[in-house]
């Protein structure tokens, strides 16, 4: 795998689970967000399975492309077993956390923004941690309640990794604005404040 070291320069990266160990331990400490190992090596699997776009992306008659949100919920609760409806409502959680952290730039034309996602891979996470909690995996559920509990933390912890090369201009303000308006994201807020706009936490409660 290569990577490029935010100067233009590409440079090789011999294990990709460790690359994205170490980015996502950074971008956690960065923004003082503390979770468990165990909630932390789930996320590194989570990114390490969908940096393989067959894996993110599904067949549809369209074409290859991101299933909707609200189909997949819609499968889920249609599920004829438990431990399927459990698969379906994992994969909404996952699907939902990713989206909201590498393509939150993208959903600023669509019908559905970042803060649907948030709601609804959040859901999909409590109602796991839920439906396990009284189980033999207890240990699953207590990582699903910290990613339902975290969610939009998490969301902001890949949205770092995802920006590692990126430079924000004025021009990103209006789009920076509507993410912390719709999600009252710390980290969208650090960025304003970077380009100079005082997003103060009344404009957020007054929305």
């Amino acid at each position: 795998m290569q990577q490029d070291d935010g100067q233009g320069r590409v440079v090789p990266v011999a294990s990709l689970p460790e690359f994205f160990r170490g980015a996502l331990q950074g971008a956690l400490a960065h923004q003082h967000i503390a979770i468990e190992d165990q909630t932390e090596q789930y996320l590194i699997n989570l990114l390490n399975l969908f940096a393989r776009a067959e894996d993110l992306f599904e067949p549809t008659p369209d074409g290859v492309r991101l299933r909707p949100l609200a189909q997949m919920l819609a499968a889920a609760l249609e599920a004829p077993t438990s431990p399927e409806r459990e698969r379906r409502l994992q994969r909404l959680g996952d699907v939902s956390l990713y989206s909201a952290g590498f393509f939150a730039h993208g959903f600023a034309r669509k019908l559905v923004d970042v803060d649907y996602h948030v709601a609804m891979g959040g859901r999909a996470y409590g109602t796991l941690a839920q439906t396990l909690a009284g189980g033999r995996r207890r240990v699953l559920a207590q990582v699903f309640a910290e990613l339902a509990a975290k969610f939009q933390p998490l969301v902001d912890a890949l949205w770092e990794i995802s920006d590692a090369a990126r430079v924000y201009t004025q021009a990103d303000v209006l789009r920076l604005y509507e993410i912390w308006l719709k999600t009252g994201s710390p980290r969208a807020r650090r960025l304003l404040g970077s380009l100079g706009v005082d997003a103060a936490p009344a404009m957020l409660r007054a929305h």
